[in-house]
């Protein structure tokens, strides 16, 4: 069964294997645009989850796996039932694991999903033809061509709840360029502004040229603080979109840091406050202006002092590695953005 590639299909957050049960199925995504092999990846590991909450859900590269690695991550856990193995870049797979993999995409085990992520060309290529003939459900994940942009965008306004005009979409586009990440990260520093001001963050509300020129006129380049707000909120793969397309158009590290670090004592002071001041007068004691402040509460309910004290040190020892001359900052910053999204939620450990 071959699900239908397509931009349209892979900018709503919607399971490629439709309203059937993800386990006992395989997805395979293959292509160059990496953006929407993640994507298909994460609407999968949301399906099963929605169908048991409890699922067990891993992710191991192709390259560093060995026999051992592909039975335990397909095969039975003592944490769960059932399970979601993602493998990334299959086509580094060793040869020897070919056919075994290719065995159990013709049979997966019943209470598993396996997802098979492949950048396409020819790495890989007599292990994607043994596994097509199992026929799981495959996602084209091609590169996108310039007339597919604007549909693109316009999926991914819809996928962050807000609309776009014709005119604001090829303004984005021509100020941003055509890489999709960098589309995908600008769509939703403009819809975070634009649910902020609508309707009181419910959506729908429409992302118009003056919106698009205000954050993107001369040169395109996303806020550190936009990039603080998602990581906080726990948006994981929004924060990273962001964080890359950041980096791509120069801003400097160290102003990243800065934010991150300034967004989370922000969160740190809210979460600590017992004086029971009013949120103009808590604005003002904390360092923040009075319209954020829904936000923060907002971003508050999912956090501990004890997960962000946790976060602030994630940040303190990126701080220092980007200081340091790191010759390549955006692993550090990603490990401290990861770093702050896996500490939301986390209470003391014992």
């Amino acid at each position: 069964m071959r699900h239908a590639g397509g931009v349209a299909s892979q900018t709503k957050s919607k399971s490629p294997f439709g309203a059937s049960s993800p386990f006992g199925k395989v997805l395979l995504a293959t292509g160059p645009e990496g953006l929407l092999a993640e994507r298909a990846a994460e609407d999968v590991i949301a399906a099963a989850r929605a169908e048991d909450a409890q699922v067990q859900v891993t992710r191991v590269d192709a390259a560093e796996m060995d026999a051992g690695t592909l039975a335990e991550i397909t095969g039975s856990s003592l944490f769960a039932e059932r399970s979601v193995a993602v493998i990334t870049d299959v086509g580094a797979l060793d040869a020897g694991l070919h056919d075994r993999l290719a065995a159990l995409v013709a049979d997966p085990p019943a209470e598993v999903c396996l997802v098979l992520l492949h950048a396409g060309g020819n790495k890989g290529k007599g292990l994607i033809t043994k596994v097509k003939k199992a026929k799981p459900v495959t996602v084209d994940c091609a590169a996108l061509k310039p007339r597919d942009l604007p549909q693109f965008v316009n999926g991914e306004a819809r996928r962050h709840r807000v609309r776009i005009d014709a005119e604001a979409t090829a303004e984005l586009i021509d100020s941003v360029g055509h890489d999709a990440r960098a589309l995908a990260g600008a769509v939703a520093q403009l819809a975070n502004d634009r649910l902020d001001a609508d309707a009181g963050g419910r959506g729908y509300g429409t992302i118009d040229t003056e919106l698009v020129r205000r954050y993107f006129a001369g040169r395109a380049e996303v806020t550190g603080f936009a990039i603080a707000d998602a990581a906080i909120a726990g948006k994981t793969t929004e924060a990273m979109e962001q964080l890359r397309w950041a980096l791509a158009t120069g801003v400097a590290p160290v102003l990243l840091t800065s934010a991150l670090a300034g967004g989370l004592r922000q969160l740190g002071k809210l979460i600590d406050d017992r004086s029971g001041m009013s949120d103009r007068d808590l604005a003002a004691a904390i360092g923040a202006p009075p319209w954020k402040m829904r936000t923060l509460r907002q971003q508050a309910r999912g956090w501990t002092p004890d997960g962000v004290m946790r976060a602030i040190l994630a940040v303190s020892r990126c701080d220092a590695e980007v200081k340091g001359a790191a010759d390549e900052p955006e692993f550090p910053l990603e490990r401290c953005v990861l770093a702050i999204t896996q500490a939301r939620g986390r209470g003391r450990q014992a």
